[in-house]
């Protein structure tokens, strides 16, 4: 999947005879403040600081991607795209910095995170798209995103997954939280999977290929979802 990804941005940025351009990827961690703002709960991976936001600059427009690996990197695209993807740092480099580029050619928006409360708004619209286009369906969540997961579980069956091990077998909003081990089982279960897009970042992404409907959410995966059609929910980013 990786090589398709790469293959079709490699496309892109060629037509734009953009191969040789500089992009400045700011990897140092952004604070919290920075991150998200100064929302009421405190529970988000950001807050907490398992994770951070890579941002990546190109012709001023930005793009970010969730990581657990971070750092500094400068270079021309044809560096990022011929890149080895061989770690999470790696491939969030390549993930944000698709992000910019697809932000700036306006070919895709939502690169950048929501911030303050919003990601409660973010979550109740999520509860209307589902019911608006889904029905009542079982929800297989892979990601736990605590707005998300604490607004879907009071309207639908729910089943989560996470792969941080501080959270599993933990009950969180009336809903245990799963290994990663049972996502197999749980993509059997359900009729939806609605799957944080930082699987494009910690290389888990390939195993979502099912013919259930699967939606990416977040600001990782938005230039990746334009790029392969992906279906894409993030209400609130910027």
């Amino acid at each position: 999947m990786y090589d398709i990804i790469k293959k079709e941005f490699i496309k892109t940025i060629n037509q734009r005879g953009f191969e040789k351009e500089e992009v400045v990827v700011r990897a140092t961690p952004l604070s919290p403040q920075e991150a998200i703002g100064d929302p009421e709960d405190k529970d988000y991976p950001l807050v907490i600081g398992k994770e951070r936001l890579m941002q990546a600059e190109f012709k001023s427009s930005l793009g970010q991607a969730f990581t657990d690996m971070y750092g500094n990197f400068s270079g021309r695209l044809c560096d990022i795209v011929e890149m080895d993807l061989t770690n999470n740092f790696r491939r969030a480099i390549f993930t944000s910095s698709l992000n910019a580029v697809m932000r700036y050619l306006g070919l895709a928006d939502k690169t950048v995170h929501c911030r303050n409360n919003e990601p409660r708004e973010c979550s109740r619209e999520l509860v209307k798209y589902i019911e608006r286009n889904y029905d009542h369906p079982k929800i297989a969540f892979i990601g736990f995103q605590p707005r998300m997961v604490d607004a879907l579980s009071g309207n639908f069956e729910l089943r989560v997954t996470d792969l941080d091990r501080d959270n599993i077998g933990k009950v969180k909003f009336g809903v245990t939280i799963n290994s990663p081990e049972k996502t197999k089982e749980n993509l059997s279960w359900c009729d939806i999977a609605l799957v944080t897009g930082t699987t494009v970042v910690n290389n888990t992404f390939n195993q979502f290929s099912t013919s259930k409907p699967v939606i990416f959410y977040g600001i990782t995966i938005s230039g990746v979802a334009k790029l392969l059609g992906l279906k894409h929910f993030c209400y609130c980013g910027h």
